[in-house]
């Protein structure tokens, strides 16, 4: 895919300021005592964004999310791609097994759970399914919840009280935050994936109170760098102080390792979590999540103490029985194979990434996330990118450190040589156009501000 340089430079002159610069941290504390007018400067800042294509969120497909699809803009603009931006990391989500089980569940109990767990929301599929989590997690205890999102948010404040503390990851999920927030005030964040720095935090907190409880917060992978913790280490520091330890396995979980139980098996590392979150909305094909504990005591607790478990509608039948379907393929040698594929798939990207001049950061998994730079820059890719054909989430500041915006690039099993072959070239080609464009245009905006007036015409005689 080659450059046409007939045109560079006439994209980036065209773009207003607004397009390229400001970020949503900018307006997350807005001023006003009127609560809805205020959030007009916002709305003015996206808008703009969105009227030169350059506001790439909530997109919605107009197909289904599969290798490739259809997708239109929030402004109405369609277009279709290779899709590397769907959580479907082993393809299941378009599974005849997992859409039958579905469709079976729909016949014999209609679409809706119609009440919380604790209130006859339960079906026999929430039971099987909670049953066939706890075994395929060694018969751990297993709690689950209507998104992966509540149930990150359960995890930390339906234990947490007052008076006791949460250690966590400066990059910890906004679940795992929010939830801390809502149990205690008592938060201590420590350096990225920096167990030392766990321990300083935790001698600490222990020097002062040695009454109350710790918990302490990390995933086994994360999403924005696709890097994971030692987590046999953090159970050592864990041990030594007395503190608990939560492992949110979002994005591993069922697509990595032999048998599927993600970086907690590659680091030997299960039996030594107290806690363990899991989603299923990245690997088994809906929405819905769970936490797994150790004893049936906490198991217990935690349905009548996390809000989100308790005050909210359990997971539909047919959720319970996607997940089921697709749980069965996870731990069958279809799903070992599914495993194969995908790995196969995300080295095979990562390596002609390097090959070309991307920079894919990291460690293998099914998230590739691929730095670009500065946030105007990542804007104009984004948009030239869709434009060559490839859709691939853009992330930048809050999410990421400023300066530091990538594409988040999302593998599945299902992809072929072929579609990963377009991405890479797609997004080569659109991160180098982008940088000349901004360049050219940058320059010529430099020489009209240099050049001087034009000498005034003598007055007639």
């Amino acid at each position: 895919m080659s450059l046409d340089l007939s045109k560079l430079g006439d994209i980036g002159a065209a773009l207003p300021d607004e397009t390229l610069t400001g970020s949503l941290k900018e307006f997350r504390e807005l001023p006003g005592a009127d609560l809805i007018t205020r959030t007009d400067p916002f709305f003015a800042w996206q808008n703009k964004r969105r009227e030169f294509d350059m506001w790439p969120y909530a997109r919605s497909t107009a197909t289904a999310p599969k290798t490739s699809c259809s997708v239109k803009t929030d402004a109405g603009k369609a277009f279709t791609g290779v899709n590397f931006a769907s959580q479907d990391y082993l393809s299941l989500s378009s599974h005849p097994a997992v859409k039958a089980a579905a469709i079976a569940a729909i016949g014999e109990y209609g679409t809706h759970s119609a009440g919380s767990a604790a209130l006859l929301g339960n079906t026999k599929h929430s039971l099987a399914l909670e049953e066939a989590l706890s075994d395929f997690l060694h018969m751990r205890q297993v709690v689950l919840y209507p998104t992966g999102w509540s149930a990150g948010f359960a995890a930390v404040q339906g234990f947490v009280r007052p008076n006791d503390h949460v250690v966590m990851d400066v990059l910890a999920h906004s679940c795992l935050q929010e939830g801390a927030r809502a149990a205690t005030h008592n938060i201590h964040f420590h350096g990225h994936l920096n167990v030392a720095g766990l321990a300083r935090r935790l001698n600490k907190i222990r020097s002062k109170d040695k009454e109350n409880g710790i918990l302490v917060v990390t995933e086994s992978l994360f999403s924005m760098h696709s890097d994971t913790p030692d987590i046999q280490a953090m159970r050592v520091v864990c041990d030594e102080y007395n503190a608990t330890l939560l492992v949110d396995c979002a994005h591993d979980f069922g697509c990595i390792g032999d048998d599927g139980l993600g970086h907690l098996s590659l680091q030997h590392a299960l039996s030594g979590v107290d806690i363990i979150i899991g989603s299923f909305s990245k690997t088994f094909a809906s929405n819905g999540g769970f936490i797994a504990v150790k004893t049936r005591a906490a198991a217990e607790y935690l349905k009548y103490y996390s809000a989100t478990q308790t005050f909210s509608n359990a997971l539909s039948p047919v959720q319970a029985a996607a997940v089921l379907a697709a749980l069965n393929i996870v731990r069958s040698q279809e799903g070992k194979d599914r495993r194969k594929r995908l790995m196969n798939n995300i080295l095979y990207m990562r390596a002609l990434m390097e090959k070309v001049g991307l920079e894919p950061l990291g460690d293998p998994s099914a998230i590739v996330p691929v730095r670009v730079g500065a946030e105007g820059l990542a804007r104009l890719s984004s948009r030239l990118l869709c434009e060559r054909g490839a859709i691939a989430n853009l992330v930048e500041y809050p999410a990421v450190p400023q300066g530091g915006a990538r594409f988040r690039v999302q593998v599945m099993a299902d992809h072929t040589t072929e579609e990963i072959d377009l991405l890479v070239a797609a997004m080569h080609n659109a991160t180098r156009t982008a940088d000349l464009e901004l360049r050219m245009s940058r320059e010529a905006a430099y020489k009209r501000a240099e050049k001087p007036a034009a000498p005034l015409k003598a007055a007639a005689a």
